[in-house]
C-alpha cells in the first residue's frame, strides 16, 4: 500500500511535467502565418522557415518570441555564419591527386544547353582519364565535390 501511495502521485507528477511545454508550443499554421509577416517587415535576416521555426516556434521560445520580435534579428545572423565554413572546409578533401579537365566544352555538344555540354565533355574528359590514372582519386560524383563538380566549375570559369 505504501508503494502505491508514493508511486501514483510521482507518475502523475511525472505525466504533468512531461505534457506541460506541448502546451506552449505554436501551431505550425500561427508560426508559418509569423513567419510571413516577419518576412515581409524585412526583420529575418535571411532566415528560413525552418530555423526560424526552431528559433521562434518551439515549446519554450514561443512565450519569448511574443514579447521580444526585434531580438530575434540580431540571433539570426549567428547560425547563418558557420554555414558558409562547411563547403569551404570539404572542397580542399575532393581535389588530391593529378587531376585532368578539360580546357573548354568539346566543340560536338555546342548545340546542347550549356549545362549539359559541361556534363557531356567532362564525362568524356573522365572515361579518356580512367585508363590513364588522371582522375586522381576522384570518383565521378562524391560527398565534398567529385569529378564532375570540379570539372564543371572550371568549365564554367
Amino acid at each position: 500500500m505504501s508503494i502505491f501511495r508514493f508511486s501514483v502521485p510521482a507518475m502523475l507528477a511525472g505525466l504533468v511535467l512531461t505534457a506541460a511545454p506541448a502546451a506552449h508550443a505554436i501551431p505550425a499554421k500561427q508560426c508559418y502565418a509569423d513567419f510571413r509577416a516577419a518576412k515581409k517587415a524585412g526583420t529575418l535576416n535571411g532566415q528560413t522557415y525552418k530555423e526560424y521555426k526552431a528559433a521562434q516556434c518551439g515549446d519554450a521560445a514561443a512565450p519569448a518570441a511574443a514579447s521580444t520580435a526585434p531580438a530575434t534579428p540580431a540571433a539570426s545572423p549567428a547560425p547563418a555564419a558557420p554555414a558558409p565554413a562547411a563547403p569551404a572546409a570539404a572542397q580542399p578533401v575532393a581535389s588530391s591527386g593529378n587531376v585532368v579537365f578539360p580546357g573548354a566544352v568539346a566543340p560536338q555538344y555546342a548545340k546542347l544547353s550549356p549545362g549539359k555540354a559541361r556534363m557531356k565533355t567532362c564525362l568524356d574528359q573522365y572515361h579518356a582519364n580512367k585508363s590513364t590514372g588522371g582522375n586522381g582519386s576522384l570518383k565521378w560524383i562524391q560527398k565534398g565535390g567529385g569529378y564532375y563538380s570540379e570539372c564543371n566549375a572550371k568549365l564554367k570559369g
